[in-house]
């Protein structure tokens, strides 16, 4: 015993011993400069990787943009040099459609039916059903966030194809009338070989399309009457070549 009152207060060896308390190590990183954020962050090297990406990216950006603008702009002298290559770049993938905003947007609905005469195998023809094209690339496209080039718009295609090469009584113009029902026809063989029951078991002689066309109807509240009725575009029954009739579109 010393003969002292405690104080209240505790003495640690470091006091006792006159030095300094030791600090515990610290695990934490250097603080960074808040002057340094974003690229500038990165060693030079790789700041230098990163602006070469951020340059191609927006030379490719541009390049796009300069490539869709030609295609939609009327002809000009570039254009006219360098079609082959805008159209190259543009087309299919990057086709625009400028229909919706026309003065007269389209107010229809078009669907492309088939049917065919197929030979049974007892040497018997049987005439399908109308097989509706256009509902099987609605619906592969419905729910689909990626629908295929082909799924949109190789179908519509042939079919513009066909009526800007034909007359209202659906005689062929020239040798493009020709080779739009040759377009469109192997369209169809392929897709009821594909699909229908009857031409999957037989051998496709004939087909025939026709087109069946429905006005959108107007909102309730515009008072406009429009025809709810059907009308229909009869092609006549085209004769598929032997090439075609053994499955050579499949």
């Amino acid at each position: 015993m010393t003969g002292q009152e405690p104080t209240g207060q505790e003495s640690t060896c470091d006091e006792l011993t006159g030095q300094e308390p030791h600090e515990p190590p610290s695990h934490q990183p250097p603080a960074l400069d808040p002057a340094r954020r974003g690229l500038a962050a990165l060693s030079p090297r790789y700041q230098v990787v990163a602006a070469l990406a951020v340059a191609v990216i927006g030379v490719g950006v541009g390049v796009h943009l300069l490539m869709v603008f030609l295609s939609l702009a009327p002809q000009n002298t570039v254009s006219k040099q360098h079609g082959k290559a805008v159209e190259a770049w543009v087309f299919p993938e990057f086709e625009q459609n400028w229909k919706l905003f026309a003065p007269n947007p389209l107010q229809q609905n078009i669907a492309v039916q088939v049917r065919a005469d197929v030979r049974m195998k007892d040497g018997s023809v049987r005439t399908t059903g109308w097989t509706d094209l256009s509902a099987q690339d609605g619906a592969a496209i419905k729910g689909n966030p990626a629908p295929s080039h082909t799924q949109q718009n190789e179908l519509r295609r042939a079919w513009d194809f066909v009526t800007a090469t034909h007359t209202a009584d659906n005689r062929p113009v020239g040798m493009r009338g020709a080779l739009a029902e040759e377009y469109l026809r192997r369209i169809a063989v392929m897709r009821l070989y594909r699909t229908d029951p009857t031409s999957r078991i037989g051998v496709i002689q004939r087909v025939q399309v026709r087109s069946c066309t429905l006005n959108v109807q107007p909102p309730s509240w515009s008072g406009e009457q429009v025809p709810d009725k059907p009308v229909y575009r009869m092609l006549p029954w085209w004769t598929v070549s032997a090439v075609e009739a053994a499955g050579g579109v499949r």
